[in-house]
């Protein structure tokens, strides 16, 4: 065996492992919010299917009754839950031309900023209804 006084050393120092942990902390900074605000958006279309679904349930109601209905009277159901159970809704201002119905944000949805609480406002002069906020119709 022969001896130079040199060791030749194999692997990472501690330096290079820092640097590479302080990367990979940078990239899960950025990473993790840019995910999770993804995936609220997409789970508001669980509130706007109810929404629209709701809708749809008042239409068939209103054609065989003088005003729209309560949640209970349309047939929506007794929990008033989304399918998916990131909102709770509620319908107000039941009348003989319109009616709002609500979606509000439920566990990890109450942190969508902005869109908490989204509308449906329908009446005779919108029969499509009016939708709010409108940036949370838009994905």
């Amino acid at each position: 065996m022969k001896d130079s006084g040199m060791s030749s050393q194999r692997g990472f120092t501690l330096i290079e492992m820092m640097i590479a942990v302080i990367i990979i902390g940078i990239l899960a900074a950025i990473a993790v919010p840019a995910y999770q605000d993804y995936v609220r958006k997409a789970r508001r279309a669980d509130a706007l299917d109810s929404l629209m679904y709701i809708q749809n349930l008042q239409e068939k109601w209103r054609a065989n009754h003088p005003t729209y209905g309560a949640l209970d009277e349309i047939g929506f159901g007794d929990d008033h839950i989304s399918v998916d159970g990131y909102y709770s809704l509620a319908v107000s201002g039941a009348s003989a031309t319109g009616f709002v119905v609500t979606a509000t944000g439920l566990g990890p949805q109450a942190s969508d900023t902005g869109c908490t609480s989204i509308t449906l406002t329908v009446s005779a002069a919108n029969p499509r209804g009016v939708k709010a906020p409108a940036s949370c119709w838009n994905n």
